[in-house]
Formats: C-alpha cells, structure tokens, sequence
C-alpha cells in the first residue's frame, strides 16, 4: 500500500485528498473528502480502442448511496436502482470538463465512476466527485490534458462564497457550478434569481481564480508525488498524402454543395458530393474509406467555420447577430390547462401546462434534505423531430439535462406556495428540432405558464450562442441562435436565459481547452440583445398572463386551522372527510402543520363550501354564532338536532322554532331540512339553537 495524504483548501474549508489505499486496479483513483463529506473516484480505461466508432467512448457515472445519509432505500428490494434525475445532471457536470481535455483519436473505452460514500448537509458532494475525477485522471496513465478545477459559487447578500453551505445556498441569487483549467473555463452550469450580466460574469470569474489554484495544488504537488506514466497509445488519424488527395479531390465539390442557403438543398449537394468523392478514392484507397469520409467531413467543417469567420455568413445566410424567424401561438389544446407552441426557425415545441393539488408533486429519494418537487418540468425529444425512424424510448440523459436547464431557468419567476397552491407539470414535446430546442422549451414553458393563468413574476426566454475561434490568434466570433450545423461544427454551445430585468439560468459546453473572460463577456452581452428580441415576439402572441385558470383546472383553496384540530376534520377512520369529500365532490389534503388544500373540479363553488364546512368544525362556537346546518333528528314535542359540522349537532328547543305556539316539531321541520340557525345558548347538555329560517 502506497497511501498518500494531500491537504489544501477551497474556499474556507479543507479539502483532504487519499490516494493508494482503495481500489488499487483501477487506472486511476482517489477519495475526496471535506469534513463528513466523502466521495471516491476511480477511472478506468480498455486496453484496446472499441471497434467501429467514429468517437470518443466516455462514460461517467455518479452514485447515490443511501447509506451515505443514513437511510435505507425505497421500494420493494431495499437497495440503490436506477440512478435519480439528481444523480444523472451531477454525472453530465462531471464529463463535460473533462471530455475536450482527451486528445483527439482515443477510441479506447473511458469509464469514470464517483461515489458518494458519506454526506453531511452542509458539504454537497458534487464538487467534490468534480474535483475527484480531474484527481484520478490526472494521477492515472490514461492519456488526459488536465487537471481541472470545480467549484459552487454563491452570491450571498452582495457577497461571492465558494461551496456555500445549506444556510447559503437557501440565501443565495446564484448557484453556479464551475469547472475549468487554470487558465481557462471548460463548463458552467448556473441557476440564477434575474441577476445583471455583470453579477453573472463576476461570479464566473470569481470562481475560475479558486480553480486556477486547485488546478495548480493537483498539478504541482499530486501529480508529482504519485503520478503514474501516461501510457502512449497509437491515436486514430488520417494519413497525411490521404488527407491532401481528398482536399485536392474535393475543394470544387464542397464549395458548391455549401453554396446555398436552403438547408434541404445542402444536405442533398453534400450527399452527392461525399458519394461522387467516396466512388473516386474506392480503387485508390480501398482499404482506407472511413479516412477519406473523415478527410471529407473535417474539410466541410474547416470551410463553413471560414465562412462565418472571414466574411460572417452563416450557413443559412444570417448574420452573426441575426435570429430566425419565430412565430408563436397559444391554447393550442383546449382540454389542457395551458399550451402553446414556440416556433424558431427549423425548431419547434409543443408545451403543456398541467395543474394539480400539492399531493401530486414529485416525491423524492435522494442524498439531500429536498423530498417533495413541486414545479415538474419535463422534455421529451422523439425521432420523429429530427426526421428519424427511431422508437419512443424513456428519457435519456439528454432529456433530463434539457428538462433541468429549462426548470431552472423558470423557478425564479414562479409564485410561491402560499400564492399559488399548485403543482405545476410543465412538459415540452419538441416537434421539430435544428439547434436550441432547450432554449425553444424555456420560451414555450412560460407562454405555457401564462395560458394556463399562472401568475409568473416575469415571462422568461432563452437563447443558444455558437463560438468559432481561431486557435492561433486567439480571434473569435458570437453567434446568436446557433442552429443544428453551428453547434454541430462550432467550438461553443453557450445557453442563456432570462427575464428583461436579468438571467435565471447559464449552461455551456465547449469542444476546445477553455474560453476566456472577454469571449464570456461578449457572449452574455449578446445574448442578453437575442433574448430581449425573442421575449418581444413572445409577448407579441401572450401579452399577459390569463385572468382566469382553464375550467378543466381544479380549482384550490388553501388555508390554516390548528394542527390539534385535524383530528376532529378527518374524524374516526377518516368518517367525517370522507363525507365532507361525498358531499362537495371536492378532493381535500390535509398537512401535520394543519395547511388544508380543498381543490374542486368543474364546480368552482365546491371548494368554497368544503372549507365552510371543515372551518365549521374547527370553530369553537360562541353564543350569537349563525350556522347553516340540517336537521337530523326530531322529538316531536321537544325540539330538532340540528348537525351544523360534521359529528357536531345542537337543538332547537320547540319553543324557539317560531314566534307563534308550535303543537308538534312536525309542523314546522322535516328531517333532511336544511335551516339557518343561531347559538343561543351553550351548556354542558350541549347546544341550544334558534331558528332563524328554513332554507330548503
């Protein structure tokens, strides 16, 4: 055993690093930890590349188990299934920073695992399974061009803080995850409470210093101390005279195949061009077709980034700054709460609001404090929208990111509970799909939103911007609403979203070592003119939110009673809310803080007399109160019962039943009468009433 111990600090806290005491056979392995927090990487790679691929095999796993807050997992087999949503975007924040850092034309298998081992709520263990996974690359012999830093940045009363705590974090405007190298910045992952682009930028950068240092603590004393040798691996690559060849071959053909502005009609030149090139190297090369198919593909992608970048035209003609045309429109489904379809050029999204009591929220299982969600956003992308013939399959990873990024950049604008006692399912189904089609789902969600009467605190949108750089100079050029081919070709795909006052929510991959301050800065800013543009033709189609909630929602009251009532509410074996809910046809939750929910579906007066009814049965009733009870009983020469809440009756002695002498009770009231009444007097025999009046 070679056990190695290394201490530094991120943030205010101790970050402690062990290497070479678990997991000796992996290629390469570490154990953060910080304070009771503890998380172990390993990383492992095939010895041989994995036949017939054209790219780079990583896959990265993060585990929740359950033991690690001490608690026993669900279900019926008591142990860890398939990874949570939380559990997936913690995996997808750990590759994207490594997986540029890969040197091109490794097609070995590359596995990255992270477990969470130990959790204390205070200390989350996503930036440390980040900063494990740069460790245990770094210090293995898979060929990798790190280390990377990561970290959680805050802003917490006007202040930046690295890793908040549980406290912070409930205080802070921003949560934003952070990788990067130490010269540059590789992933952000950012929710946000509409902050300034400036704020948004300070923290970025706020963040990078403290990665800058991580980066230097792995590279200058870990990987020393315990590095092993890079292994030297024959990389895939296409023979120079092949590559020359195919270039001379195909310059004409490309040049004409990318000469129009009609997408249909490049696909097709290119698909002519590549077989035309293919037939001509058969007999030259036949050994070496995917070389020449590479050769033509790299080619293409040299000259549509020289395009954009020389003379600024894009492959469908726009200018850099320039967004496709939109077109919106709203109640597209008229038994649905709320809908509405967001239309940016060759992307497409059918979004739908669903309302429904807080019972209905997402219950969840995880490593955190958080078990119940009650805004559900949810994105679904079928073969069909890109024009495949591919079956309907469960989320994927992809899908998961989408919905997340959308969510978060809608949250900030949501009205609270005590506001708006809902859950809310948001779902976006993309019909058609050329580039930002989560962007496309954050601007439909919110026209969504405000069909279905909502009361969002702003409406929100959203916008893609592409980054072609020259590697030697260091020049660059934005791109506002990249389309498929854009990001596809491009070095950047940097998401932006928010409201007119400020952004919600960040999320960038790049395929290049890092970008810079001032590329950061000019994204934001531009994407900040793109956004306002595309908020303006949303408000175009929904101009405000509805007055009123579709009459297919349910529609909900909530209120307080004394939590030691809920006992009298619900009755013996729930007697009494069963027949408050048989009567009004209404649906009741009650919570242990005594919050009760009455929703009412198709008779908005329902709920209002479900509540009337249970606040009956918290009142303590005083002399010279007025109920509206029914008469369940009667003495003919005595008086009636009058039941004015469930299980609680009083009686109207028969002298009280009216002004004049009444023989019998009979000749007066019927049992089933419903009557108005008054408490005038309250004994220990019970409830004396006087009858006011006979409703029905």
């Amino acid at each position: 055993m070679n056990y190695k111990e290394f201490k530094f600090n991120v943030g205010s806290r101790e970050v402690v690093v062990e290497t070479g005491k678990y997991t000796e056979q992996a290629n390469g392995s570490c154990v953060v930890r910080c304070g009771e927090t503890a998380v172990m990487v390993t990383v492992c790679m095939s010895k041989t590349p994995r036949e017939g691929i054209d790219f780079f095999p990583l896959q990265v796993d993060y585990e929740e188990k359950m033991y690690a807050v001490g608690k026993i997992p669900g279900g019926f087999k008591r142990r860890e299934g398939r990874a949570s949503d939380k559990a997936i975007l913690t995996a997808r924040l750990i590759d994207r920073p490594l997986r540029p850092l890969f040197p091109k034309g490794l097609f070995n298998d590359v596995v990255v695992v992270a477990t969470a081992l130990s959790v204390e709520p205070d200390i989350t263990p996503e930036p440390l399974a980040m900063i494990g996974s740069s460790v245990a690359l770094a210090i293995s012999d898979i060929p990798w061009m790190g280390p990377t830093g990561s970290v959680v940045v805050g802003l917490v009363d006007g202040e930046y803080v690295i890793n908040p705590d549980a406290a912070q974090r409930e205080k802070s405007t921003i949560h934003l995850n952070l990788a990067g190298t130490k010269d540059a910045i590789l992933m952000i992952e950012a929710g946000a409470d509409e902050v300034s682009n400036d704020e948004m930028v300070g923290a970025i950068m706020f963040g990078h210093k403290e990665i800058s240092k991580i980066c230097k603590f792995i590279e200058d004393v870990i990987v020393p101390a315990v590095g092993k040798e890079k292994q030297k691996i024959e990389l895939y690559h296409i023979p120079e005279e092949l590559d020359a060849a195919v270039r001379a071959y195909a310059s004409d053909l490309l040049d004409h195949a990318l000469d129009t502005f009609d997408r249909k009609e490049r696909e097709t030149r290119q698909d002519e061009a590549e077989k035309d090139i293919l037939a001509h190297f058969a007999e030259i090369y036949p050994d070496n077709l995917r070389e020449v198919k590479d050769s033509v593909y790299y080619f293409t992608k040299e000259k549509v980034r020289a395009k954009i970048f020389d003379k600024g035209i894009r492959p469908d003609g726009r200018g850099l700054k320039d967004v496709r045309p939109i077109w919106c429109e709203r109640h597209v489904l008229p038994r649905v709460h709320g809908s509405a379809v967001f239309t940016r050029g060759q992307t497409q999204t059918l979004t739908t609001c669903t309302l429904a009591m807080m019972s209905e929220a997402q219950k969840l299982e995880g490593l955190d404090d958080e078990t119940a969600k009650r805004y559900m956003h949810q994105y679904n992308f079928p073969g069909y929208c890109t024009g495949e013939a591919k079956a309907i399959r469960g989320a994927g990873r992809r899908e998961i990111g989408h919905g997340a990024l959308a969510e978060r950049a809608l949250v900030p604008v949501l009205p609270s509970e005590e506001e708006f006692p809902y859950a809310i399912r948001v779902v976006n189904d993309i019909l058609s799909s050329n580039g930002s089609s989560s962007m496309a789902s954050v601007c439909g969600s919110t026209m969504a939103l405000m069909d279905a009467g909502v009361p969002i605190k702003a409406p929100v949108a959203g916008v893609a911007m592409g980054l072609i750089k020259n590697q030697e100079t260091g020049e660059f050029r934005v791109m506002t609403d990249i389309q498929g081919l854009e990001d596809f070709l491009g070095d950047m795909d940097f998401k932006v979203a928010g409201t007119q006052k400020g952004i919600t929510a960040i999320q960038m991959d790049i395929k290049i070592k890092g970008i810079s301050e001032e590329i950061m800065h000019a994204a934001i800013e531009q994407a900040n003119e793109g956004r306002q543009f595309i908020l303006g033709k949303m408000l175009e189609c929904v101009p405000e939110v509805a007055p009123e909630l579709s009459k297919y929602a349910p529609r909900i009251i909530s209120f307080k009673i004394d939590p030691e009532k809920i006992g009298d509410v619900v009755g013996k074996q729930g007697k009494v809310i069963n027949s408050i809910i048989a009567e009004t046809g209404t649906k009741i939750d009650i919570e242990d803080d005594g919050t009760v929910c009455i929703a009412s579906y198709g008779d908005p007066e329902a709920a209002q007399r479900a509540k009337a009814i249970v606040e009956s049965i918290v009142r303590e009733p005083e002399v010279g109160d007025l109920f509206i009870g029914r008469v369940v009983r009667i003495l003919s020469t005595m008086g009636a019962f009058v039941e004015f809440a469930p299980g609680k009756d009083g009686m109207i002695h028969i002298s009280k039943l009216s002004d004049r002498r009444v023989e019998k009770v009979e000749d007066v009231l019927s049992v089933g009468d419903v009557v108005k009444v008054k408490i005038i007097k309250i004994g220990e025999k019970g409830i004396d009433f006087k009858l006011l009046e006979k409703m029905a």
